[in-house]
């Protein structure tokens, strides 16, 4: 059961959520589940990937991701992940991934905080414009422009007119940066209800993850169904063939890492490609967005 100490973050709302306000069904998911078992019915498998196996298959994607790197520095591509989901769907570990053997000052992580009064007051897309690569780069969104259409929209940050005018200019902003040779990558991670709730468990009761939790994450809980809503309009609505999304089911972290960083390496060329390190991408866990109507079914 989860910890009642009063030093718990937010003065334990997360526990108090769990205990009192979440479905039966999720909570008795989250009592009831092993650490490495599978929380969701619909998932395709019953538990998270064997360790071994995950650790030599991220070690020879990693190696391909330094190779790639390295041919990107010398033929000056520029490529640009974006990386969203549902909190606590893995972003963060994702990206570590992605990033801990790579130049940082060719691989940089772009993560922006709250808007401050002048970015509010500038264009929506005018600060990430600030972000995106040179020649010889890759840049790592940890979350992006479209925090407007799911994250705003629900704790209305914005008004609709707002919203409505971010998803007319979108598709032609996308385009532009395509365009102009910016290779563009949108994952979307994607995590059940309960593993959702039990990986927020698990930050409030660790000194050492606590940090990761905001108000935002405590309020969220509560609004899985405007979530849903969102982010189904916003898959609707920017799921194009220039810039399409990759959706992963991340309940096992393990195999949306590797699912993450092969849908990257798979259509990128680069000098000493290997498709043996590459391996194959894993269809149960990765499709486009009607991938999220499956893995919300349950839910």
């Amino acid at each position: 059961m989860p910890d009642k100490s009063p030093d718990l973050p937010f003065g334990g709302a997360i526990s108090r959520y769990f205990e009192k306000d979440a479905p039966k069904s999720i909570r008795k998911a989250v009592e009831d589940g092993g650490k490495k078992e599978i929380l969701s019915p619909s998932f395709p498998y019953e538990t998270w990937m064997k360790k071994a196996e995950y650790e030599a298959e991220i070690e020879a994607l990693q190696l391909e991701l330094v190779k790639m790197l390295s041919d990107v520095r010398e033929t000056g591509k520029r490529i640009v992940v974006v990386f969203e989901g549902r909190d606590a769907a893995g972003k963060g570990g994702t990206i570590k991934r992605f990033r801990e053997n790579l130049n940082p000052r060719s691989a940089r992580i772009v993560a922006l905080s709250k808007p401050t009064e002048r970015e509010a007051g500038q264009w929506y897309f005018q600060r990430y414009i600030d972000h995106l690569p040179t020649a010889g780069e890759v840049v790592l969104f940890d979350r992006s422009w479209y925090n407007r259409a799911v994250v705003e929209k629900v704790f209305g940050f914005c008004s609709d007119e707002q919203r409505e005018k971010f998803f007319h200019q979108l598709p032609e902003f996308e385009e532009m940066l395509v365009s102009e040779g910016i290779q563009l990558f949108k994952i979307w991670l994607n995590v059940g209800r309960a593993e959702q709730l039990r990986r927020f468990l698990a930050r409030e009761s660790d000194p050492l993850k606590q940090w990761k939790l905001s108000s935002i994450d405590v309020e969220g809980l509560k609004r899985w169904d405007e979530y849903t809503k969102a982010i189904s309009e916003t898959m609707e609505r920017s799921h194009t063939l220039i810039a399409p999304w990759t959706v992963i089911r991340s309940d096992d972290k393990y195999r949306a890492r590797l699912n993450a960083i092969r849908s990257v390496l798979s259509k990128i060329d680069y000098k000493g490609k290997n498709a043996r390190n590459l391996g194959e991408i894993d269809p149960k866990v990765v499709d486009g967005p009607k991938l999220l109507i499956t893995g919300d079914a349950d839910e």
